[in-house]
C-alpha cells in the first residue's frame, strides 16, 4: 500500500545519493519534520543484523547500507521498512536538520528555515574509525572532511588521513 503524501516532505532522486527527501513546503527552523520509524529491536539483534546488512550493501552499491538507528540503551530502530520515508534522508557535513530523541521517538528537526524544494540532510554521526574509509562522503560541502563522520571526530579523522598518506 503506498504511503499518503507527507505534510512537509517528498521523496525524489538526489544528486547526492540515490533517493533523497525534499521540502514540499517551506519548513520553519525548529519544526519536527518527520519521525524515523521502523521495527524496534534489541541491541543484540542490532549487532546480529548490522554485519549482514553491511555485507549486502557491499554487493548492492546503490542500496542504503544500514538503517538501524540507536533509540536508547536497550533498543534500536531498524528503519528498513517500506513505511519509513525518513530512511531516504541523505547525510551532509553541512546539515539543515538534526536528530533528536523525544519521548521514545526519533525526530528529524529543522536546524534552520528550509525552503520549498531544498533537499533535507542531517549528519549521520558515525564515529567508528575501524571502517570509515568504506563510507566516503558525497555531500559536496566545503566543510566536508571526505568521509561520513560525526563532526566532533573530524580532527581525529584528519590526523588519521594524514598518517595514512605518510604510511600507505
Amino acid at each position: 500500500m503506498p504511503m499518503a503524501p507527507h505534510k512537509y516532505i517528498v521523496k525524489r532522486k538526489s544528486g547526492i545519493h540515490g533517493w533523497g527527501i525534499f521540502a514540499r513546503i517551506d519548513i520553519p527552523k525548529g519544526t519536527r519534520i518527520i519521525d524515523y520509524v521502523g521495527e524496534r529491536i534489541t541491541k543484540a539483534e542490532s549487532e546480529r543484523r548490522g554485519p549482514l546488512l553491511l555485507a549486502y550493501a557491499k554487493k548492492h552499491k546503490q542500496k542504503g547500507a544500514v538503517y538501524i538507528f540507536e533509540l536508547n540503551k536497550r533498543y534500536d530502530i531498524d528503519g528498513h521498512v517500506d513505511y519509513n520515508l525518513a530512511k531516504f534522508i541523505n547525510h551532509s557535513c553541512d546539515p539543515n536538520s538534526e536528530v533528536d530523541i523525544i519521548r521514545g521517538r526519533i525526530w528529524i528537526i529543522a536546524l534552520r528555515d528550509i525552503r520549498q524544494g531544498e533537499e533535507i540532510f542531517y549528519n549521520y554521526g558515525y564515529d567508528d574509525f575501524d571502517d570509515f574509509w568504506e563510507h566516503p562522503c558525497r555531500c559536496g560541502s566545503l566543510r566536508c572532511p571526505g568521509y561520513i563522520m560525526a563532526e566532533h571526530e573530524w580532527g581525529k579523522l584528519k590526523r588519521e588521513l594524514k598518517k595514512r598518506l605518510k604510511n600507505p
